[in-house]
């Protein structure tokens, strides 16, 4: 029963209440013995002690039976949304119990006391028992406000862990929207070496190709990864793509090495250098450079506009890609900037979430 196993009723009170129970019994008992009974009972010391068990028996009567009324409307009704209803029943429960454990109880101490000849009557006084209904509210009221802490806690917590994994769930989308991406763009530059070069150059780009998803598998399913593997992965994919520019692509790299222990998007420089190389043009009379350096910090990628004549078709994914997974991950977000004539993109350093 859950008023007898402490596992069994923790679930319902929020907290063991052993001691809470020993001390607000003893405490009560006191209390309600000195506050009601009549001054001229307490002339003699075993005077006191009767008076006092009078008053512990129907203390621990009264906490008893409320408490288990109290565990069984909290076993029927756990909800929130249930707290008016069950609230409400449970004021009804202990004035009703305070009133019938007096009436019975005191039936039962007067014919105790008739049997060893002793003349005794008990009546049932509201000035008396009002007091003790009050008293008995503010007790349960404790209960009533640990409880409602502690669920409310639960609930924060249990909240948190389904959004975290609504947004776990989220972010491996992307992450796997990324990689095709990745990989639709990498054949579409491998068509045009197999147009432009010959076919050992096509096996090159192919055997370095296997080495940069080799690198993605070995970075596993982070949601965040260090600049300097970042940058690693960035630089595999840029010797990737000179095979095919040569020195009509050119990359100024400047990122100080205490930056390289920061935390950065998974794929997020990459895909901008991805952006760049498939929207402007890269030629000997027109050589495109693209700058990665260290700003405020943010990771800055910028280059300058050289609009192709003919565009190629767009999935718009590496930007807006970028963007969703860093709002979910932490409060900043990507800074996108296109003046005409230099297109720049930051993207912020975070800190490890471990």
């Amino acid at each position: 029963m859950p008023l007898v196993s402490k596992n069994k009723r923790i679930p319902y009170l929020g907290f063991n209440d052993t001691w809470f129970s020993l001390v607000g019994i003893l405490i009560i008992s006191l209390i309600t013995n000195y506050l009601f009974s009549d001054p001229l009972e307490r002339n003699s010391l075993m005077s006191v002690i009767i008076g006092w068990s009078v008053s512990l028996f129907f203390t621990i009567c009264d906490w008893f039976i409320i408490r288990f009324i109290l565990i069984s409307l909290r076993k029927k009704y756990p909800h929130f949304r249930d707290d008016v209803k069950r609230i409400s029943i449970f004021l009804i429960a202990i004035i009703s119990t305070v009133i019938i454990v007096d009436f019975v109880g005191g039936a039962l101490l007067s014919m105790t006391l008739n049997l060893f000849s002793l003349n005794a009557s008990h009546k049932v006084q509201l000035k008396i028992l009002i007091p003790i209904i009050l008293i008995t509210i503010m007790i349960m009221a404790i209960y009533e406000a640990i409880y409602y802490y502690v669920r409310l806690k639960k609930s924060i917590r249990e909240e948190e862990q389904a959004k975290q994994v609504m947004i776990q769930a989220q972010l491996d989308t992307l992450r796997n929207q990324a990689q095709p991406h990745f990989l639709f763009n990498s054949l579409n530059t491998l068509r045009d070496i197999i147009d432009q070069d010959s076919k050992e150059d096509a096996k090159g780009f192919v055997d370095n190709l296997a080495d940069v998803y080799r690198f993605i598998i070995e970075s596993g399913n982070s949601n965040l990864i260090s600049l300097e593997k970042e940058l690693k992965f960035a630089k595999a994919y840029i010797h990737i793509q000179s095979e095919r520019f040569g020195d009509s692509l050119k990359l100024n790299w400047n990122i100080p090495i205490d930056k390289l222990l920061v935390m950065i998007v998974p794929m997020s420089l990459q895909l901008l250098l991805e952006n760049a190389i498939k929207h402007n043009i890269i030629s000997k009379s027109k050589p495109l450079l693209v700058t990665v350096t260290i700003k405020d910090d943010n990771l800055v990628v910028s280059n300058k506009i050289q609009v192709k004549s003919t565009q190629i078709a767009s999935t718009k994914v590496g930007l807006k890609n970028i963007e969703k997974r860093y709002q979910l991950i932490s409060s900043k977000t990507p800074i996108i900037t296109n003046d005409g004539e230099y297109f720049i993109v930051s993207l912020p350093l975070l800190k490890s979430s471990k």
